[in-house]
């Protein structure tokens, strides 16, 4: 257990690791590159990115450390190859859907699994879209959770249609394997796509690796097939996602908390949590050190966001409602049920613990303050749910993390940047 020490007032300079969605991304479309090396700078490295790393190394690239936040990807040159063994990705499930993809246009049979928790996550609606471009693809146990077995012969392409509501996950996984197909592809997508800023975070890493995606105005994406990933120098801007957290400590503690490597103009879809926390009543600015937030949060009045597009920052934003005296609603959120824990339920017991008035629904939370009491914090191994409650412990006395390491997974040094706000 790791005990949270209160402060008055935050006061500090703090720097995030490199975007986990970009350096993702970036592993994959070098990995796909042809030529020579690629350099990604910045990037992160955690527990996640280990994992797709050492993945992507057992499929025929060639991943090199490169200091301590470099890595250097010789490609496949668009022909992964499959290892004896399966590929083992632990609870990333956004590296196991992209390489999921990204493995359908090597050769051999893939399969690709992950621990108790990823084995519960959904992934039949990709295996189902890549079987419509003519991939042999299943979901080994046959409940639509990995493992996922890929039998490879290079991604024939062709024209595929996903359902709406679904994860960008899935259509981010088919855009990034698209250029490699033996003839041009079509995705339509049926309707909405939950966290759509993703999908733009995907485009923009296809473009910097010279791939062109031509995005038509009935909403489909029409890729031209074959195209080669260009071997290139790409640089990872810092992580807001990971970024809420101390945005969140200003809000609820008073203070200023300057994050140094964050772009105010980034198109990260979590610099709404900045937006947002303005509309609380605290102040941002842009100094040209990064992102500056100043607290505390001052507007009680009921609220309520839509949050499909956003939802890796709604656990820092379900604490930061737990300081206010009003309602806030946090609608549109159903699919944080099937992230590293079912994040809604996870949210509402631990914000019970601490006093928090919650209503759980399907698909929305309600929170109401104020929080009151320390507890000891049921983590869920969501790394999240540690950091969030962390922010809660500066302000309340007797808060414990139960499983402090869990933060491993995308924020290795979380706890070194914490102790710099007191």
């Amino acid at each position: 257990m790791k005990p949270i020490k209160p402060i008055k007032r935050v006061d500090g300079t703090v720097r995030v690791p490199g975007s986990k969605s970009f350096t993702q991304r970036a592993l994959i479309a070098a990995s796909l590159a042809g030529g020579g090396f690629s350099i990604i700078k910045g990037a992160l490295i955690s527990e996640d990115t280990e994992h797709l790393m050492a993945a992507l190394a057992t499929a025929g690239a060639a991943v090199q450390r490169n200091g301590s936040d470099n890595i250097a990807v010789r490609g496949t040159g668009g022909k992964p190859t499959a290892p004896a063994q399966p590929i083992y990705m632990g609870n990333n499930g956004t590296g196991l859907r992209l390489l999921t993809g990204a493995v359908s246009v090597g050769q051999g049979t893939f399969v690709i699994d992950g621990d108790e928790r990823m084995r519960q996550r959904p992934i039949q609606p990709l295996v189902d879209a890549l079987r419509q471009l003519g991939v042999e693809a299943s979901c080994v146990k046959e409940n639509g959770c990995p493992p996922v077995k890929v039998l490879a012969n290079g991604l024939p392409g062709g024209q595929v249609t996903l359902a709406s509501g679904l994860s960008s996950q899935y259509l981010s996984s088919l855009l990034l394997a698209a250029p490699c197909a033996g003839k041009d592809v079509r995705i339509r997508v049926a309707g909405p796509v939950p966290s759509w800023p993703y999908v733009k975070m995907t485009l923009r890493v296809m473009a910097h690796f010279g791939i062109r995606v031509i995005e038509d105005t009935d909403g489909s994406f029409f890729i031209r097939a074959p195209q080669v990933y260009r071997p290139t120098e790409y640089l990872v801007e810092g992580d807001v996602s990971s970024a809420t957290y101390f945005m969140a400590a200003a809000a609820v503690c008073g203070g200023t908390v300057n994050i140094a490597n964050v772009n105010p103009d980034s198109c990260q879809g979590d610099m709404r949590f900045a937006d947002i926390l303005k509309t609380f009543g605290c102040a941002l600015a842009d100094s040209g050190r990064g992102l500056t937030v100043t607290g505390p949060l001052s507007n009680h009045e009921a609220i309520s966001f839509e949050l499909q597009d956003t939802p890796d920052m709604v656990p820092a934003l379900a604490v930061v409602c737990a300081f206010r005296k009003g309602p806030t609603v946090l609608k549109n959120i159903g699919h944080l049920r099937v992230k590293e824990s079912d994040r809604i339920t996870a949210l509402t017991n631990e914000l019970r613990k601490i006093g928090a008035k919650v209503e759980e629904r399907s698909d929305e939370m309600t929170v109401q303050g104020l929080a009151s009491r320390g507890a000891a914090i049921e983590c869920y191994r969501d790394h999240r749910i540690a950091m969030s409650f962390a922010v809660a412990g500066l302000a309340l006395e007797g808060v414990l993390i139960t499983d402090p390491d869990c933060v491993r997974k995308s924020f290795p040094g979380f706890w070194d940047q914490l102790a710099l706000l007191g």
